[in-house]
């Protein structure tokens, strides 16, 4: 971990809270002028300062160093072999999702009806696959980006179409923070593109925050999925009208 690194990190941090450079100032007891001098390319800042700020972001240093970890190069795409041999056994499936929500082994074994054996070995499973890499007292490490991108016409897709897009949408989207909606229009390829980056990053930023809350005790969240999708496609009531 560079400094700079950990720099910006802190950075982006106070930009996601909305904490601006005044703010650092009076909670540190500088100026603005030092506080901006001190996140400039050849600024400085001691131990005590980055402490000090995680107070203010309301977290640690172990959990800066875990996001800047996480933000190095991952696998990004699970191979055809790695998604088929996950959708094929349920029970894989439902620890590989903890994992990617970065859930804790005593977490899982809290939440669902699997003893510390069967996670145990399902955690194995998924580190002979190479989508975690195991480690000592069942911690563990993420090998892949937890936004990964599913192969098109994949495993993962197939399992999405054929056991959840129908439980998903028939809620009614009525929720406090939940969210339904349709826009149609033609744009040109480039534009397509330049949104579809957007929407990856709206994914990110729904990881990233899911990490920001991950200390908090269970009674104050609420488990939330975000399904992102953007395709050339017009319904087939509308493809029957066109001339």
């Amino acid at each position: 971990m560079s400094s700079r690194q950990l720099v910006d990190l802190i950075k982006a941090e106070l930009k996601q809270q909305g904490l601006s450079y005044a703010a650092v100032a009076r909670h540190l007891g500088l100026s603005e002028a030092s506080v901006k001098r001190m996140f400039g390319r050849d600024g400085e800042m001691p131990l005590s300062r980055v402490d000090a700020l995680c107070g203010l972001l309301r977290m640690d240093f172990n959990e800066l160093a875990r996001q800047l970890a996480d933000q190095q190069p991952v696998q990004r795409e699970l191979s055809l072999a790695q998604e088929r041999a996950v959708v094929a056994e349920p029970k894989l499936l439902l620890v590989a999702m903890s994992c990617l929500s970065q859930w804790s082994f005593e977490q899982i074994v809290a939440a669902y009806r699997l003893d510390a054996a069967e996670v145990v070995r399902r955690l194995a499973e998924l580190d002979r696959l190479g989508i975690i890499e195991l480690r000592p007292h069942n911690r563990y490490k993420l090998r892949v980006a937890k936004t990964l991108r599913w192969r098109p016409n994949g495993p993962l897709i197939g399992y999405f179409r054929e056991q959840v897009l129908h439980d998903f949408y028939a809620g009614r989207f009525d929720g406090d923070g939940e969210l339904l909606t349709l826009v149609h229009g033609q744009l040109e390829p480039a534009h397509a593109r330049e949104l579809a980056e957007r929407l990856r990053r709206v994914a990110e930023d729904f990881a990233r925050v899911h990490l920001q809350d991950f200390r908090l005790p269970q009674v104050e969240k609420k488990p939330y999925t975000l399904v992102v999708a953007m395709r050339s496609w017009l319904a087939e009531q509308i493809r029957l009208l066109q001339r």
